[in-house]
């Protein structure tokens, strides 16, 4: 059995994975969870999973660490230091890191040197300290699987060759909700049409990259760490039906690919029981009279700007994808926060991107700084 810990538990990542959890009683014990703010939702997954430890990362009131219920045998923490605890116990055998944003960096680095095994669902720490993540889960002997849709259908492609035989990684996406929206409507783009995307339910950040494609450019830089390519070795592919997750192209001319519904229970699932594979229900079986037509697309990189940026600071390197993470994030909050017009979002990351003077070997302290400054002048640029 797996001892397993899920970080952002309450997010869809960590509610689906939970649900995984419970559908296989005898394969997985939950020993931690964790959640940003929602204690309300924390408390009932304590209750029902009985975990041993559990954090609140930024408590919303000062009682509310204090109000969270559920067993009185759970232990609760706070703040990155409640995380770093939790992932390195000694009697956790797998993290799944699926909180959002670079916050999730420190801890993936602490659960990579306690020789935890890792289920990577927060690309943004990848697109943050990827060379430096990757570094130090070849020297502890560690093997990052992927949650992602895409890159664990990357990583499944990548199992049945060698990794010497590879030509080219298509990376693929739905185009988002506003593939066929006028680009001239997208000043005017209210939240609730932007979030609504066609395919998978995700909450409101993600949604918005996935509309804006900047998400599919994380997943770029994502996959470059992952699997130790080039931009050059990745292409984009827009794939509205959501049923090939990604294909890998080697070098005799044959193309790998990794099919599945679109249903993020499956590769995280994968990723937990990894080299394992565990059973499903019918309903995430695929039906290929059901789905029988698929297509596929080019990026129209004029409309979405966003993941010509993201090309942009993968090119740069060291500093820049931390710098694009982190003005991304704050610009994506001022529009739902109404500060911001949709098609001002990739205006902010682009200005802030030409005014960075990067660090081409970042340590951890410099990305950080180099995160703290984007993240300013973001918030600076979004009125101008």
């Amino acid at each position: 059995m797996k001892r397993i810990v899920i970080l952002g538990s309450t997010g869809s990542i960590g509610v689906s994975a939970l649900d995984v959890i419970a559908s296989h009683p005898g394969e997985f014990r939950v020993i931690g969870l964790s959640a940003n703010t929602n204690a309300g939702a924390l408390s009932q997954q304590i209750s029902r999973f009985q975990p041993k430890i559990a954090c609140l990362m930024n408590p919303p009131t000062a009682g509310a660490r204090a109000g969270i219920t559920g067993s009185r045998r759970t232990r609760i923490v706070a703040g990155i230091d409640g995380l770093i605890e939790i992932v390195t116990r000694p009697d956790v055998d797998l993290v799944l890191f699926a909180i959002m944003g670079s916050v999730s960096l420190l801890p993936l680095l602490a659960a990579i040197r306690a020789k935890k095994a890792i289920a990577l669902a927060s690309k943004e720490a990848l697109v943050c300290g990827g060379e430096i993540v990757m570094r130090e889960a070849a020297k502890y002997g560690v093997r990052i699987i992927p949650v992602d849709s895409e890159h664990s259908a990357i990583f499944q492609c990548l199992e049945a060759s060698k990794r010497e035989h590879l030509r080219k990684i298509h990376l693929t996406g739905t185009g988002g909700p506003l593939r066929r929206v006028a680009l001239s409507r997208f000043s005017s783009l209210e939240p609730a049409t932007v979030v609504h995307h066609p395919r998978w339910k995700m909450g409101k950040k993600i949604s918005v990259d996935s509309a804006t494609l900047m998400n599919k450019g994380l997943e770029v830089i994502e996959a470059m760490r992952l699997f130790n390519v080039g931009l050059e070795d990745i292409s984009v592919l827009i794939h509205p039906q959501a049923i090939i997750h990604s294909l890998v192209e080697f070098i005799d001319g044959s193309v790998l690919a990794q099919l599945g519904v679109p249903d993020m229970r499956l590769p995280i699932q994968y990723a937990m029981s990894y080299p394992r594979r565990l059973p499903t229900g019918h309903s995430l079986r695929l039906d290929f009279q059901q789905h029988n037509k698929l297509t596929f697309e080019r990026p129209r990189l004029k409309k979405f700007p966003c993941l010509e940026l993201a090309f942009y600071a993968a090119r740069k390197g060291g500093t820049f994808p931390a710098v694009l993470n982190a003005s991304n994030e704050e610009a994506v909050m001022l529009y739902l926060d109404g500060t911001l017009p949709f098609n001002g979002i990739p205006r902010v990351v682009g200005k802030v991107l030409s005014l960075h003077r990067g660090v081409i070997k970042p340590g951890i302290e410099q990305i950080v700084q180099a995160d703290t400054w984007a993240r300013e002048e973001a918030r600076i640029h979004c009125s101008r």
